[in-house]
């Protein structure tokens, strides 16, 4: 062509091998290696295959301290990391611990990395029974059949891993039923006591809860952790079967595996490897080797992750909520439930209206109405005292049956009736029971629940009996709950002087009250 010179064929090669040069030059030039220290979640031991991956193609190793995401984060103290990373199933635990200290100063850089929700995992026999009629399974049904030791189940310590806590989370705040994060006034001590009735197994990290649940997966009906951790047991061929996996329907708690970054001076090899782990191919080899779900809508999920996860729980933004939870949750696991003493009012004027509430009210907690999280469990122990101007009936409970709750029915269900009002010489007789079940059963915590319309017009004052039951350290709490025109004054004062409170069931349900106090000493 007019004013172009065609390069020759040897010109045209000398140039053609200097760019091949140049760019394979380029190419085996590695980046610089870097090793970074991370504090991560136990379960991340699976990413173990990746990680050498992203070493090989980016240069930047990741050693992992595993530990359990709460002991993780209870170790990330303020201004003294130790770690150059921090790599969490969640950080908000760890987040509401800088609140706790006081820590005014930034928050470290965080990205989410991959996502996975707690899950309940149970076996063909369980999810038959649970789905009954192909419907949705809530925790509230869980806790339900926990409490009726029919679902006995491995879950994470949840003082120490992050799905434990984050079950625990789950559960409270089914149980609340407000659809908001959980408050302090809405952890009361016995909201979860049903549902960890059924926990026979638990471990303070993941692998170790995994490999104890398939050593005793004959003894357990179910296993709450991650979906992720189980569909990868599932997968795994340690099972004779594979769980079918139940999201509830009242919400879990979602972990987004967020990456922390501590040194500042480690940020461009904290990019290197964010930028891998976020790229589109690692999100899909992500899902398929550790069944985490993708942050990228985009990634094409495998069949098994389509399934939604069901509606996302709110975790706890104030410190203190978290501590009573855990707080409860240690008096669950040290000791057993009260011994509840039940006082129930058979004068005349409980006749009618009064005594429908009260038979319904116990045959709700014996399960005869919806599930709830307070229904009497498997092994609870308490006693039903009714009486009149004297002790007209007394019987002890073990819960272990539906014929035991059905002679608990019967003792309600009576429509025999007194015509005076004993109340606090019954209060006083089961006082002394009280004495006789602390030395019998090795220090048990008992607590009175009297339910009452009347004033007290036979025998024992309260006065006398406050002489004979000196409050300086009260150990047995009267709690009293108050129906129609029982004397407001008296009953708060004793039950102040014992350690215990009153309850107006005139203004809220029979049920309500029961529930509030069951158990709470």
């Amino acid at each position: 062509m007019p004013g172009r010179r065609m390069m020759r064929g040897p010109v045209r090669l000398a140039v053609l091998w200097v760019a091949v040069a140049v760019l394979a030059a380029c190419v085996a030039t590695p980046r610089e290696a870097v090793t970074l220290r991370v504090l991560a979640s136990s379960e991340l031991a699976d990413m173990a295959p990746l990680l050498a991956d992203l070493r090989a193609e980016t240069g930047v190793e990741l050693v992992l301290d595993l530990q359990g995401t709460v002991d993780a984060s209870s170790a990330l103290t303020s201004g003294d990391y130790r770690y150059d990373l921090a790599w969490l199933s969640s950080d908000r635990y760890f987040q509401l611990g800088l609140r706790r200290s006081g820590y005014t100063g930034p928050n470290p850089l965080r990205t989410t990395t991959m996502l996975s929700s707690v899950a309940v995992g149970v076996t063909r026999a369980t999810a038959q029974r649970l789905h009954g009629d192909g419907g949705s399974v809530s925790w509230a049904d869980l806790a339900d059949q926990a409490a009726a030791g029919e679902l006995r189940f491995a879950m994470g310590d949840s003082r120490h891993t992050g799905d434990g806590l984050a079950a625990l989370v789950g559960v409270a705040t089914a149980a609340a039923g407000t659809g908001r994060a959980l408050r302090l006034e809405d952890v009361t001590c016995d909201r979860v006591r049903g549902f960890l009735t059924g926990r026979q197994l638990t471990a303070d990290t993941s692998p170790r809860l995994i490999d104890d649940f398939v050593a005793h997966r004959g003894e357990l009906d179910a296993l709450v952790t991650y979906e992720s951790v189980l569909l990868s047991l599932n997968d795994s061929g340690r099972l004779a079967e594979p769980l079918e996996i139940i999201y509830p329907a009242d919400g879990t708690v979602q972990s987004d595996y967020p990456l922390l970054l501590f040194d500042p001076a480690k940020r461009a090899a904290y990019d290197r490897v964010v930028e891998w782990l976020r790229s589109a191919p690692v999100q899909q080899r992500i899902m398929e080797q550790t069944w985490r779900r993708s942050i990228d809508p985009d990634v094409p999920r495998p069949a098994r992750l389509q399934v939604a996860a069901g509606n996302a729980l709110y975790f706890p933004d104030e410190p203190d909520v978290i501590d009573r939870l855990l707080a409860n949750y240690d008096a669950v696991a040290a000791r057993p439930s009260a011994h509840v003493i039940f006082l129930l009012d058979f004068s005349g004027s409980m006749r009618g209206r009064r005594a429908a509430m009260l038979r319904q009210a116990f045959a709700d907690l014996a399960g005869a109405g919806d599930p709830a999280f307070v229904r009497f469990h498997q092994g609870e122990r308490f006693t039903v005292i009714r009486f009149g101007g004297r002790v007209l009936e007394e019987r002890e409970f073990t819960v272990g049956t539906s014929a035991d709750l059905a002679v608990l029915d019967d003792l309600v269900a009576t429509e025999s009736y007194d015509s005076h009002t004993a109340v606090w010489s019954t209060v006083d007789h089961a006082y002394d029971l009280a004495a006789t079940i602390t030395a019998a059963e090795g220090h048990p915590p008992v607590s009175v629940v009297l339910i009452t319309d009347g004033i007290s017009n036979t025998g024992l004052t309260a006065d006398d009996f406050l002489r004979s039951h000196p409050a300086a350290d009260p150990t047995v709490p009267l709690f009293a709950i108050r129906l129609g025109d029982a004397d407001t004054a008296e009953l708060t004062r004793v039950a102040t002087a014992t350690g215990g409170r009153i309850i107006d069931a005139d203004r809220d349900s029979l049920l309500a009250a029961l529930k509030e106090i069951r158990g709470c000493s």
